[in-house]
């Protein structure tokens, strides 16, 4: 059994919800800049995308707002957008028939931040109740489920950029067993002082100072990426049960695999190769009808090299359309590949590949070896590989297929039929 994507909400440094985040991503707009929620000078990288101008207040109740982490109010918010994108009301679903499945990195680090500092300056009176569970990894799945009685099967996935991906799968698997709607994606943010060094230190982040050279994935001056906050959280439905409420599918989660570097390795294609083949696989689908590739797209260059391999030796020199729209966002940690979910289910949709920005031209410093998109391409899609790699070892890797009649709600193919 499939299950289908229904609703989409997303937060993204280039746009927030899903409009304004696709209508920037086709234009190639931007969200990466210096910095603003703490003053990076003194610290080696400097660059970030951040959700600018999100004001919680405006989107949640004010008995939220003590409790939750930046992390976990645009999560929240995110969950809103994709039911009501997918014109789901929870309070009319049966008990116990939607889950919460989520991805998480880091987990609220800028509460933790804030409570541990009051710890040290002020005393143990002083921290917040509230950081028992605040900075877990799991909050946002459980907030997520309080605010809208959701409680069915949920959990959290916690696989860094592979997160995303292995969230989706466990949001099917409820499927298969039964559970007509999960909740599911991944949105991180670890912008502060603490988190900020957590991140740097992995000796993969760019360094440099301006925003369109700064992460420039396989491309001959690749030197790292930059982070970012936000991703997106997605409806899952059994399509029998979303074709019943009369639910318009946009994607169909058709195939999905994770696999495990070993020390040492994530600068050999094989295991992500193994990832793409089994997720292939599991789709039914084979190498020569995918359209379009969403790229891990590490920006360091052994792994750009790994991943190219890998895509060379499945879909041959130049044989399919590569994108990483990321370059736009920075790389989200588990908010980055539900974000290349929602946006390859959006490329599905409208018939159009969205660009790799910073990275020239085609014979300007890109990998030969790939069919690099940098400008938005329109292209008939009925099928596309999403690839996302964890710091760790973590692989994984997801296809979906466009909808087709038989997803369609069941009054629409009724009335095909007549």
């Amino acid at each position: 059994m499939t299950a289908v994507i229904t609703g989409i909400g997303v937060v993204a440094p280039n746009g927030f919800g899903t409009d304004e985040y696709w209508r920037a991503t086709l234009e190639g707009r931007g969200g990466i800049g210096r910095i603003t929620r703490f003053d990076p000078e003194r610290y080696p990288a400097r660059l970030a995308g951040e959700v600018r101008g999100f004001e919680p207040r405006r989107h949640l109740p004010s008995r939220l707002l003590p409790q939750t982490d930046h992390m976990t109010r645009l999560a929240l918010v995110a969950a809103d957008l994709a039911l009501a994108d997918a014109g789901l009301d929870p309070a009319a679903l049966p008990a116990y028939s939607a889950g919460v499945v989520t991805a998480s990195a880091s987990g609220g680090f800028e509460f933790g931040q804030r409570e541990l500092s009051k710890l040290w300056s002020l005393g143990g009176e002083h921290v917040s109740a509230y950081q028992s569970f605040a900075w877990f990894y799991a909050v946002n799945t459980g907030q997520i489920s309080i605010r809208h009685g959701l409680r069915g099967p949920s959990g959290v996935l916690v696989t860094e950029q592979a997160g995303g991906l292995d969230a989706l799968a466990q949001a099917r698997r409820h499927i298969r067993k039964g559970i007509p709607v999960v909740l599911s994606g991944g949105v991180d943010s670890a912008l502060c002082p603490w988190g900020w060094i957590a991140q740097v230190a992995n000796g993969r982040v760019a360094t440099g100072e301006d925003p369109a050279t700064a992460y420039r994935p396989f491309h001959r001056d690749a030197a790292g990426y930059v982070p970012g906050e936000g991703g997106a959280i997605l409806v899952v439905e059994d399509p029998a049960a979303a074709a019943a409420r009369g639910a318009v599918p946009v994607a169909v989660v058709a195939g999905y695999a994770a696999t495990f570097d070993p020390p040492q390795g994530a600068d050999r294609p094989g295991t992500l190769r193994r990832a793409i083949d089994v997720a292939l696989a599991d789709a039914g689908t084979d190498a020569a009808d995918i359209d379009v590739v969403f790229a891990d797209a590490a920006g360091v260059p052994a792994l750009d090299r790994a991943e190219a391999d890998a895509l060379t030796a499945v879909f041959g020199a130049r044989g399919v359309p590569v994108t990483a729209p990321k370059t736009m966002t920075g790389r989200l940690a588990s908010g980055g590949a539900a974000l290349d979910v929602a946006t390859a289910a959006l490329a599905l949709r409208d018939g159009v590949v969205p660009p790799t920005v910073n990275v020239g031209t085609p014979g300007g410093g890109l990998n030969p070896d790939l069919d690099l998109v940098t400008e938005a391409r329109p292209a008939r899609l009925r099928a596309a590989l999403v690839l996302a790699r964890g710091y760790g070892g973590f692989n994984a890797a997801v296809v979906l297929h466009r909808p087709t009649a038989a997803h369609r709600p069941v009054s629409q193919r009724q009335g095909a039929a007549a």
